[in-house]
């Protein structure tokens, strides 16, 4: 590796952490001014909002380093253009597509930094802090399970195998059991729904029930029953994308499809996190063109509204399509990589337009 590179890969990791920890910060204090309602309820104490708040700190990261790579590039960037040392590298023979796969040597750099976060450190910390929290505001429950959710609720064990929103859950098994801890009956709903009060509306419920005279059985197209589980509580242990790193997003579409349920929503939150991989790569060398084209001369400012406005189109087309593209039943890879292609696109362009 050149001085030159070196001091080029220094300048942009420089300021994308910092631009991080300012990001963080402000995540951060929402994250925690969004607890202020939960506080109190159960045991669950500033304290512990605050150690709530930090565990869940490299989550963030791993979402915000997109936009905190591309503002901090450019700022990086824009100040080696300020002091023309951008300027006197090109006439020393530097052309642009040099420069360019330095930056792109700093994006992989940012990504590998992003997939050991997110893979190892994000999704053991985010579900602690989650049972931390809902342990602390319902402690007069047990739950057990990493792959679904197994919930006692006095004398009935509940079973949950998938949530697909938050009040909404799918192959739910209900167990009930004697005061003498005999099984009384067992049933099976292909999906549930809670109200508010806690009423489970069970569908297509089957329900098998065993006495001294033998077992009967009964199917009805709906079934109501009353617990004290909050759906909050019920979601702790199932899954969510974001929770999970890759080889557990793999394994669990691997599980949903083998037993034949909705694995949609978890196939495009495994190719979206490979996509953000490759986009933190783009959005490093994307920065180029601005700091050598028209807003050379500009401003700090004027190059963090530029970053900001990228980056938020960015994650709102991502967010747009892989709600919409669940509606709608798109292919998952297209829109995973959809954003990502289109952020290749206009980087080549740029990067061309410029050399």
């Amino acid at each position: 590796m050149s001085r030159l590179s070196g001091y080029i890969l220094r300048t942009v990791l420089a300021y994308t952490g910092l631009v991080a920890l300012v990001l963080l910060a402000l995540g951060a204090l929402f994250l925690f001014i969004g607890q202020q309602d939960d506080i109190g309820t159960g045991s669950y104490t500033a304290s512990q909002a605050m150690i709530f708040v930090a565990l869940n700190l490299p989550a963030y990261m791993v979402q915000l380093l997109p936009i905190a790579a591309l503002i901090g590039t450019l700022l990086g960037l824009g100040n080696l253009a300020t002091g023309s040392e951008l300027v006197v590298m090109r006439a020393s023979g530097v052309s642009t597509g040099r420069i360019a796969l330095w930056l792109a040597l700093a994006g992989l750099l940012l990504a590998g930094f992003t997939f050991v976060l997110g893979e190892y450190v994000a999704p053991p910390l985010g579900k602690y802090a989650k049972q931390m929290k809902v342990f602390s505001k319902y402690n007069e429950f047990s739950l057990a399970g990493s792959r679904g959710t197994w919930v006692r609720d006095g004398d009935t064990i509940i079973s949950v195998e998938q949530q697909s929103a938050s009040t909404r859950y799918g192959g739910v098994r209900v167990f009930r059991f004697s005061g003498n801890r005999e099984l009384q009956s067992v049933g099976r709903a292909a999906a549930a729904s809670v109200a508010k009060d806690n009423q489970w509306e069970l569908e297509d419920y089957v329900e098998t029930s065993f006495s001294a005279a033998g077992a009967q059985s009964r199917k009805v197209a709906s079934e109501r029953i009353g617990t004290a589980l909050s759906p909050e509580f019920l979601g702790l242990a199932v899954l969510e994308p974001d929770a999970m790193g890759l080889g557990e997003l793999r394994t669990y579409v691997e599980h949903l499809e083998h037993n034949r349920l909705d694995s949609t929503r978890y196939r495009i939150a495994f190719w979206s996190r490979i996509a953000r991989l490759v986009a933190l790569v783009l959005v490093v060398m994307l920065a180029l063109p601005f700091c050598l084209g028209s807003l050379r001369s500009a401003g700090q400012g004027a190059r963090s509204v530029i970053g900001i406005l990228i980056g938020a189109g960015f994650v709102l087309l991502s967010q747009t399509l892989e709600s919409g593209g669940q509606l709608f039943g798109l292919p998952s890879q297209l829109i995973a990589w959809l954003p990502t292609a289109l952020l290749a696109a206009l980087t080549a362009t740029l990067l061309w337009r410029t050399r």
